[in-house]
């Protein structure tokens, strides 16, 4: 694997992650007691903080932040060749009636985000889903589209998106690499 491009500096992560906070704010105001923020392990759940603290600063508003792990809900699981490893998932709120978006790094073929709304769904019935992504690189598998986009970057399959944060202790940096 070798490094193809750069796509993404600390500060245009910064810069993203303000705006799509303003974005939710704008889209129901008056709906924001009913919001929480689901990051979706791993790197969303970091980004989610993020948003929340940048809300939170604007409005004045805490939003609660969950952190789910779809590992087990995915249907592609039987393909990995590894072990699978499965995080905690922590998700210290009712969900049933509010407003959650779930957040993560990159969408790609949408089978995380699929897996991610059935481990939701099983702690109970919200008002609504959508969906906050760093990085938009195309190719989907299943009808799953963000409502939130920090970057579309259009991508080969041949290629990967690498999302390091300072949270994982590295710098934060979006990389796309070519596979062999």
């Amino acid at each position: 694997m070798r490094e193809k491009a750069k796509v993404m500096t600390e500060e245009e992560i910064r810069r993203v992650l303000v705006r799509i906070s303003h974005e939710i704010l704008e889209k129901d105001h008056n709906a924001i007691n009913d919001l929480v923020l689901i990051g979706v392990k791993s790197r969303g759940d970091h980004l989610a903080y993020r948003i929340a603290k940048i809300i939170e600063r604007v409005e004045g508003v805490k939003v609660p932040v969950g952190i789910i792990d779809a590992n087990l809900y995915r249907d592609d699981i039987n393909l990995h060749t590894a072990k699978i490893t499965v995080s905690k998932t922590d998700i210290p709120f009712d969900v049933a009636g509010k407003w959650i978006i779930l957040v993560d790094d990159v969408l790609y073929t949408g089978r995380t985000i699929r897996a991610s709304m059935e481990a939701v769904m099983d702690f109970g019935r919200p008002s609504i889903i959508q969906l906050a992504v760093l990085i938009d690189r195309g190719h989907r598998e299943l009808p799953i589209a963000a409502d939130y986009v920090g970057k579309n970057i259009p991508t080969s399959t041949r290629e990967i998106i690498r999302v390091d944060l300072e949270e994982e202790g590295n710098t934060d940096l979006a990389i796309i690499y070519e596979t062999d």
